[in-house]
């Protein structure tokens, strides 16, 4: 791993854990062992590391969110996806960072940093579950996406703050009614 890639990896650990307000460059170099210059010889600032870290966190989720792709007939491509999404929320070291993602999301000071990352990742879910759904012959497949994500995002968020959140009863019930 080349020290631009570590110095992103140790941010996104060191941001889930602590945010992103409260986090110093100092920290992420002493836990990279690094110096501050490498950081600043890499982005030109935190803001600009923010958003690095918040690109990697995309590619997570788009790695967990794979195996959709594999699946050929529609109505068992539209439950792959399902159970692709709730097994990537799921996976328990990944807990923090979907937290700190939401975060950054909702956060007036970090989602103005990630707006247009935001807007990119959300148009690239869009487009790929309207696929999903226009292939399934959904009348209005643009608005049962949006409200399919919406969904997505509300249990997302309700999983990641409750700890006792019924999501394996959920992931069930979604796929009655989507499937």
């Amino acid at each position: 791993m080349d020290k631009r890639q570590q110095i992103i990896e140790v941010a996104t650990q060191l941001f889930a854990e602590h945010g992103f307000e409260k986090t110093p460059v100092s920290t992420i170099c002493e836990k990279a062992e690094i110096s501050k210059g490498l950081v600043f010889h890499h982005f030109k600032n935190k803001n600009e590391l923010l958003r690095e870290v918040f690109v990697h966190i995309t590619q997570i989720i788009e790695e967990t969110d794979k195996s959709d792709e594999h699946v050929s007939e529609n109505d068992d491509r539209l439950e792959a996806m399902i159970h692709s999404i709730f097994d990537g929320m799921t996976v328990p070291e990944h807990r923090k960072i979907y937290q700190f993602n939401f975060s950054v999301m909702v956060h007036p000071t970090t989602r103005a940093i990630v707006v247009d990352l935001i807007d990119e990742r959300y148009q690239g879910l869009q487009v790929s579950t309207e696929e999903v759904f226009r292939s399934l012959g959904h009348s209005n497949p643009v608005v049962v996406t949006k409200m399919f994500i919406a969904e997505i995002d509300g249990i997302a968020m309700n999983y990641l703050l409750n700890e006792d959140f019924p999501i394996e009863e959920i992931r069930q019930e979604f796929i009655k009614k989507y499937c």
